[in-house]
């Protein structure tokens, strides 16, 4: 399975800036190709200093994402055990890795990260 990637397009500078990370995590799923999805993790202290958004593109044609708002403490503490509040749900798997588990109306998707760059992100929303 290919391992998750940090894209060197991230963004931040000063305190109290809006954080943004350019992932690529994998689709958890029994397709016998394995599947990388760019995400996008933001967190924007004038929004809500508490929360981060995570970003999926939409499939099939024309524009758009799937947007999913949360707590940054459920991210912190699905890091070293499981954690879940509405339709999200955070969980180790292993010692590197991150599962992230979210709903929609449609159906679920799982996608696992590795966790440095989650933890870097994490760090940077704190900066």
């Amino acid at each position: 399975m290919p391992r998750a990637v940090e894209s060197p397009q991230s963004t931040a500078s000063e305190p109290g800036a809006p954080v943004q990370v350019d992932l690529r995590a994998n689709l958890v799923t029994d397709a016998p190709v394995p599947v990388c999805l760019p995400v996008t993790l933001r967190h924007d202290p004038a929004d809500d200093p508490r929360a981060l958004t995570v970003l999926l593109p939409r499939p099939g044609p024309g524009p758009g994402r799937h947007t999913w708002t949360f707590p940054r403490a459920l991210l912190e503490a699905g890091l070293r055990a499981p954690a879940e509040q509405d339709d999200v749900r955070i969980w180790p798997c292993g010692r590197v890795q991150a599962v992230l588990e979210l709903h929609t109306a449609q159906g679920m998707l799982l996608l696992q990260f590795d966790c440095a760059p989650l933890v870097r992100f994490l760090r940077r929303t704190y900066g």
